[in-house]
């Protein structure tokens, strides 16, 4: 399981009834849930997430252990009307939405260019499950670098993606590190916080969002344990 920063660990955490125990690894330290998931807070961005969560998983492959399955979950900001503020998103598609390069004609993306990818798929099978246990959207949830802080920004996202329901900043690095280096299955859970667009700090729910994510991993957890012994 990895998250950005402590207190969306700590959330995820708080789902399950055992405390965790700190296990430190070259570069990275996990939290481990007894009977539960191992916990990454892996840093904010997509570039510190693939590197954490790399690690981590390296670290399992060599020791005999290797994960079956990596979340991504966090909080994250939401597009209107589609995914209000403390709602649930599990992304069907894991797409990064600002690599590739701007021109005159617009914004391309990096597979336009003739190399690399910008999306990773879940399982549909697992997709589906979480979101009807943990009562969830789903949809494409966007990896940016810079968040968008202006009506005009979250216009264009939206146009380029239409699906997009959420906008977060590691889901993309973290699909990276399991899907194309160690060819470990991804999702990604998103409670919302704030809406997509204008920066407005008073209307920023963190403490619900936070909220919303435990009660989401009470109903969710069941699910990711049977789907990985299937």
């Amino acid at each position: 399981m990895a998250t950005a920063v402590p207190a969306e660990r700590d959330a995820v955490a708080r789902a399950f009834p055992r405390r965790p125990v700190e296990a430190l690894l070259p570069g990275a330290l996990l939290h481990r849930v007894p009977d539960g998931p191992d916990l990454l807070a892996g840093g904010v961005g997509p570039a510190r997430a693939a590197a954490s969560v790399a690690v981590a998983l390296t670290a399992a492959a060599l020791d005999g252990a290797p994960y079956t399955l990596v979340v991504s979950a966090g909080i994250a900001g939401g597009f209107l009307p589609g995914a209000p503020v403390g709602s649930l998103v599990v992304a069907d598609e894991i797409t990064a939405a600002d690599l590739g390069a701007e021109t005159a004609d617009g914004f391309l993306p990096v597979t336009e260019l003739g190399f690399g990818t910008v999306t990773h798929r879940p399982p549909e099978d697992l997709v589906r499950r979480a979101a009807a246990a943990a009562g969830a959207r789903t949809g494409a949830v966007l990896t940016v670098s810079t968040v968008t802080g202006t009506a005009a920004g979250a216009a264009a996202l939206r146009e380029r993606h239409p699906r997009a329901l959420a906008e977060a900043m590691e889901g993309f690095g973290v699909a990276e590190a399991a899907v194309a280096l160690h060819g470990t299955p991804v999702m990604e859970i998103r409670a919302i916080s704030n809406p997509v667009g204008p920066r407005d700090r008073a209307a920023w729910r963190i403490g619900e969002a936070l909220a919303a994510l435990t009660e989401g991993f009470g109903k969710l957890a069941p699910v990711l344990t049977s789907w990985k012994t299937a």
